[in-house]
């Protein structure tokens, strides 16, 4: 019997357009043989679609293009049979699944607000649940998190909407120049380098668009590592790592998704054998520390000295073609096709493990 897979995707997030990238990846590598797919388009306003033909059109660039306007809405609901199902509204069909898959980067889709969903009506899902999405967002709690563990990652100041920032205070704590980022949110959007005052004025503002938090956080002349986690609980590998080398002055949204001359990906990194065991182990330690689970890539920054910084982890990271996870686990020696099922197979695995957990108080 095939594995019924709903793979969610679009939603209402600044990477919209970037998630649907990454659907149609997967989808393409999901064996038909193997894998009954459905494919749930989440429009910016909330919308569920279903796209036809078990396909995302390579020319559709939103889930929530006037055509699809047309296809059939769903919703997925338990109603006491043994699967969750997927609803169709519009002929109230009602399609059993077995797993959920989902590529929605950045807010309601990677800081834990589906996966509660899924929680909620009993449905194994891909990746990282509730709690660890929801750290791998918010960056400032990901740093608290990551300095009581004894893990390094760069100096930051909490800025937060609504109250006066000096920028000479920041500097004097920081040095300059230093960074401005979204506290929830990805793909470097509302990111800024600020090499002076008059940058700080101009761009504060725009970060603070994305979030009611900001972290200005202290510059690290090095370069940005990435390594891959794949696995759960202590059955874990990390990829062989690999470089960004942004042609931009950082790695920022448009390098990274616009520009295909944007970055050099270089992978593997060229690091010493000792510098990929220390990188790999800080890998493994960040992913646990933070509670993860199936995927994740974290990024750092090694200085000239040889030491790393953790930047940040993705619970949900891109599946383009230009993708740093699927590309350093293939080079480790998981192919793209295969990765994408053992994500599946962790997923209900895991889903298996927590169903022994007892929910009820027994006297």
């Amino acid at each position: 019997m095939k594995t019924r897979v709903a793979l969610f995707f679009g939603g209402h997030s600044a990477e919209h357009e970037i998630s649907v990238i990454s659907a149609r990846n997967i989808a393409k590598a999901l064996s038909p043989e193997k894998y009954e797919l459905h494919l749930v388009g989440i429009a910016d306003n909330g919308r569920w679609t279903l796209f036809p033909d078990r396909q995302v059109p390579n020319d559709l660039k939103r889930a929530d293009e006037p055509r699809t306007h047309s296809w059939p809405l769903v919703s997925l609901v338990n109603v006491g049979e043994e699967k969750p199902v997927l609803y169709n509204l519009t002929t109230h069909e009602k399609q059993a699944i077995d797993v959920a898959f989902p590529v929605l980067h950045g807010p309601f889709g990677e800081d834990g607000s589906i996966q509660g969903l899924f929680r909620m009506v009993n449905l194994p899902m891909v990746g990282c649940g509730v709690l660890a999405s929801a750290i791998g967002m918010d960056k400032e709690v990901m740093k608290r998190l990551l300095h009581e563990a004894g893990l390094p990652s760069a100096r930051y100041r909490l800025l937060r909407r609504g109250l006066k920032h000096s920028f000479d205070e920041i500097v004097s704590d920081l040095g300059l120049p230093f960074f401005i980022k979204p506290s929830n949110m990805g793909s470097s959007i509302g990111v800024h380098k600020i090499k002076s005052s008059a940058d700080f004025d101009q761009h504060l503002a725009d970060t603070f668009k994305y979030d009611e938090k900001v972290l200005a956080e202290t510059f690290i002349n090095g370069r940005e590592i990435e390594v891959a986690v794949l696995g759960g609980g202590s059955d874990l590998i990390a990829s062989s790592p690999g470089e960004v080398i942004p042609q931009h002055e950082f790695y920022s949204y448009e390098a990274k998704y616009l520009d295909e001359q944007g970055a050099i990906l270089k992978v593997p990194a060229e690091l010493s054998a000792g510098e990929v065991a220390d990188v790999k182990a800080l890998a493994l330690r960040t992913f646990s520390v933070l509670c993860c689970d199936g995927m994740a890539r974290v990024d750092f920054f090694m200085t000239k000295a040889g030491k790393f910084f953790i930047n940040e982890i993705n619970t949900i990271p891109g599946f383009t073609s230009i993708s740093q996870y699927p590309k350093l686990m293939e080079i480790s020696g998981v192919p793209y096709r295969v990765l994408i099922e053992r994500l599946i197979d962790l997923a209900l695995r895991k889903f298996e493990e927590q169903k022994k957990l007892q929910s009820k108080y027994m006297a």
